[in-house]
């Protein structure tokens, strides 16, 4: 049973150790290097990858809002280069995601339960049975002529959502959830291209020790606790998406290890956990563009009760049912969440667009002159011109 919080702590407080733990505290560095954006990725354990490109690729912006304008190479050849040079592996962690090496003996154990057929989309798990031989034949293929994406078997076509997926795409998913393949390289629209994880991971990793299910999931739930530093139960369950079951245990062995603090936050209904290790800043001097999949914001709940913000993405929403707009990233300015922008790079153009702004009740009078100074930044970065002021 868990003990009782040993402390109460106000929602002000709650909110400046949240964003310290998420890189939010320090300054940008006047010049982002391999070294920054090693130590970002370490922080926060993943990046989530999302194919929409109406502004930049969603893993490339958790990195941009709190080191700046870094080199988007430095992301790449970590994520998809030579061997020798890869820091980062691809895996449905949160969901598709970038992770550092050091945590894939972490998600082996998702890997074995995929190759068992015991989880995974039901239109993969029969790979694990009855269909398996048509898996070890994609398999045996990709061994002999090496890294291969979808459309070099489809005839050069691939189809591009998951929901279109074809027999081959599916074969090849099951088999990457299963960790007989990982992914090489991405090609041209993003194109996952896969390959044996012995000719992608460097073997010094694959040697590593596999550890019990137990062991593996409460190392990522204590990742998750570093990267949020104040988090329910659910809040940690989701970062790694573990089971409720298997969440609950590991929260309870972090705080018989002391890892995790019970403690109460003012207008929280449910027990929080801070990590023993989480800076308890007095003030935080934030200025960033939030993608809709940073780990700051994801879980949207945590959102609401953290900034007081009620944040949905709106891709999917019909045009004249959208409140805020297509692609819209919060405004962190301080410790508080105080606008949203509709953003699109106009790629054609030259130009980064704001399609619409707007300001959150009670947003500070600096708002409007910081936020643009922030899409300046973000058009540098981008290789873009700025918005004009009033939008495009």
């Amino acid at each position: 049973m868990i003990a009782p919080p040993k402390d109460q702590l106000s929602s002000a407080q709650a909110r400046r150790i949240a964003l310290a733990a998420q890189g939010f505290a320090a300054a940008r560095p006047p010049a982002p290097g391999a070294a920054h954006l090693r130590r970002t990725l370490a922080r926060l354990s993943l990046h989530q990858i999302d194919s929409v490109n109406v502004l930049a690729r969603a893993h490339y912006l958790p990195a941009f809002s709190r080191l700046g304008s870094y080199d988007r190479t430095l992301l790449e050849r970590a994520a998809w280069g030579k061997r020798s040079e890869r820091k980062l592996f691809e895996y449905w962690a949160h969901e598709a995601s970038l992770l550092p090496l050091e945590l894939h003996p972490l998600l082996r154990w998702r890997m074995a339960e995929a190759d068992s057929g015991a989880i995974g989309w039901s239109s993969l798990r029969a790979y694990a049975g009855e269909r398996r031989g048509e898996a070890e034949a994609t398999l045996a293929r990709i061994r002999a002529d090496g890294p291969l994406a979808a459309s070099d078997f489809e005839g050069g076509k691939s189809r591009s959502g998951w929901w279109e997926w074809g027999d081959t795409k599916r074969t090849l998913e099951w088999l990457f959830w299963a960790g007989h393949i990982t992914t090489s390289t991405r090609r041209g629209s993003f194109e996952r291209v896969y390959d044996l994880p012995e000719r992608v991971i460097p073997s010094a990793i694959l040697a590593l020790p596999t550890p019990a299910k137990a062991d593996a999931q409460r190392l990522l739930t204590e990742r998750a606790a570093q990267a949020l530093g104040i988090a329910t139960e659910s809040d940690l369950r989701d970062y790694f998406r573990l089971t409720p079951a298997d969440s609950k245990a590991a929260v309870a062995a972090l705080v018989e290890e002391g890892v995790l603090i019970p403690v109460a936050v003012a207008g929280w209904r449910n027990p929080a956990y801070l990590h023993r290790d989480a800076k308890r800043p007095r003030r935080i001097a934030a200025r960033a563009l939030l993608a809709p999949f940073d780990p700051l914001i994801w879980e949207r709940d945590r959102t609401e009760r953290l900034f007081g913000f009620r944040y949905r993405i709106e891709i999917y929403t019909p045009a004249d049912k959208r409140q805020h707009g297509y692609y819209v990233l919060p405004f962190l300015l301080g410790d508080r969440l105080v606008a949203r922008a509709d953003l699109k790079a106009d790629r054609q153009g030259g130009r980064l667009i704001a399609h619409a702004i707007h300001l959150e009740p009670g947003a500070p009078a600096e708002t409007i002159g910081e936020l643009h100074a922030e899409l300046e930044e973000m058009a540098r970065w981008l290789g873009l011109d700025p918005p004009r002021h009033g939008g495009e």
